[in-house]
């Protein structure tokens, strides 16, 4: 499910406040309703709505959009002439023909390798979330 970071501040402070009236006044739903209120309320007094809206977003992505290769390469080739260009850098993930890498040192400390590292789309082929 996808979530909206450009919500509407008083339609949700008004759905807060309709659902709240089903609660006793003093439960623990009504002090949770509240603070939830009152936080975004707070958020948009003090104007840092943006950066709330950010938070939400990053907070909603899920890691396969969120992970993002620096580079892509079409061949095992281009990306060997990218990493002897010296170039590359420690910690980079690339994708090399459809598939994840990660740079790091060679074992011999001399230079810089590729690792397999898989990227989130290959791990959902390999490991498909249960369609319950």
């Amino acid at each position: 499910m996808r979530y909206n970071p450009d919500f509407d501040v008083d339609a949700v402070l008004e759905i807060l406040r309709t659902v709240d009236e089903r609660y006793q006044e003093g439960s623990p739903e009504d002090e949770a309703l509240r603070v939830a209120a009152v936080a975004l309320f707070y958020v948009r007094e003090i104007q840092k709505l943006d950066d709330y809206r950010e938070f939400f977003r990053k907070f909603y992505t899920p890691a396969i959009d969120a992970i993002v290769p620096s580079l892509t390469f079409a061949t095992r080739e281009e990306a060997d002439e990218w990493i002897a260009s010296g170039k590359a850098s420690e910690g980079a993930l690339v994708k090399i023909a459809g598939e994840g890498f990660r740079v790091i040192p060679q074992r011999n400390g001399k230079g810089l390798r590729f690792r397999p590292t898989p990227l989130p789309e290959e791990l959902m082929k390999m490991n498909p979330p249960d369609s319950e």
